[in-house]
């Protein structure tokens, strides 16, 4: 780590110092409008003196998937940028939980409208740190926003697209102006989608309930993950469908789940305490489950996770 920042970044086939990484002010613009992400987190397990990167290879398929999406040509395999990343994290002898963004952007758009991009793809990976609050005891409230979750007529909102992240991020700043922690998004059947750049789950009856795939959700790793777990070690019924807003007042129990809320339990929605007022059972359960099996410590689960090797020398 370098002044707060890792050592090498990966930019368009090449890894690269972080201060020689720059484009031009002009290029800042269009070139956006249509990008698309991953994010993916890697934890680091002291006792095995490894960093375990969660999910590698479901996220570059999905990363491929969106390129597609939004017309962008992806130059490289898979395999390719996985063995990218576990390199970049190698090289910047990465010894933290750690966010890898793998992010591709419309090249060569200054000048041009924005009608007109999508011929030419850059692609930048970069890392930095970003400790795990599973266990901690964090919590949320929540509100339900003002705002409309966009559907998939205005947006496809299945893939990590930015620009899908302006619909959450309208939704956050309102829910924390009037002093929420997140804000729960309706879609245009007035069912529950998700939260900002999370994924809703819900407790009632013993029963695991979330938004089906078709409510205008991310498609996301985590939530899959979460109905792996809760199926195979709380051995508990799992059910997608649509979900109502006052489901959730009475629920027993909700949380929010991504790569970056992990699983963060939420404790009251719209001023409604949701079971006692804490994270349940179900809740704990998971996430107790989840951490096990994201630090290496469930070897039911050891598919999910790529190894880095930290311990192996890699030339700049």
């Amino acid at each position: 780590m370098a002044d707060g920042h890792p050592m090498y970044l990966w930019w368009n086939g090449e890894r690269r110092r972080w201060e020689d990484a720059t484009v031009h002010v002009t290029d800042l613009g269009w070139s956006t409008v249509g990008a698309v992400f991953e994010g993916i987190r890697a934890y680091w397990n002291d006792e095995d003196g490894e960093l375990y990167v969660f999910r590698l290879q479901e996220h570059m398929e999905r990363l491929a998937r969106s390129m597609k999406l939004v017309r962008l040509p992806l130059e490289y395999s898979v395999d390719a940028l996985i063995g990218e990343i576990i390199g970049l994290l190698q090289a910047n002898e990465t010894r933290e939980d750690t966010y890898i963004r793998p992010l591709a952007y419309a090249g060569n758009t200054s000048g041009k409208r924005f009608a007109q991009l999508g011929n030419e793809a850059e692609l930048l990976i970069n890392t930095h740190p970003m400790p795990s609050h599973l266990l901690t005891g964090l919590t949320q409230t929540a509100k339900i926003s003002s705002w409309r979750r966009i559907s998939d007529t205005v947006m496809p909102p299945r893939i990590k697209n930015l620009s899908n992240y302006r619909n959450g991020q309208l939704a956050g700043q309102e829910a924390r102006l009037d002093g929420y922690d997140t804000a729960f998004l309706i879609n245009d059947q007035g069912k529950v989608a998700e939260a900002p750049g999370a994924c809703v789950m819900l407790v009632r009856d013993g029963k695991l309930i979330t938004p089906d795939a078709t409510s205008s959700i991310l498609e996301s790793i985590t939530r899959d993950a979460l109905m792996t777990l809760a199926r195979e070690v709380l051995e508990i019924e799992v059910v997608e469908r649509q979900v109502d807003r006052t489901e959730l007042y009475l629920a027993d129990e909700v949380f929010t789940c991504g790569t970056a809320a992990e699983i963060t339990p939420i404790v009251s929605v719209d001023k409604y305490d949701i079971g006692a007022g804490e994270p349940g059972p179900i809740t704990r359960g998971l996430e107790q489950a989840f951490h096990d099996a994201l630090r290496g410590k469930e070897e039911r689960f050891s598919h999910w996770r790529t190894p880095v090797g930290i311990s192996v020398a890699v030339p700049a």
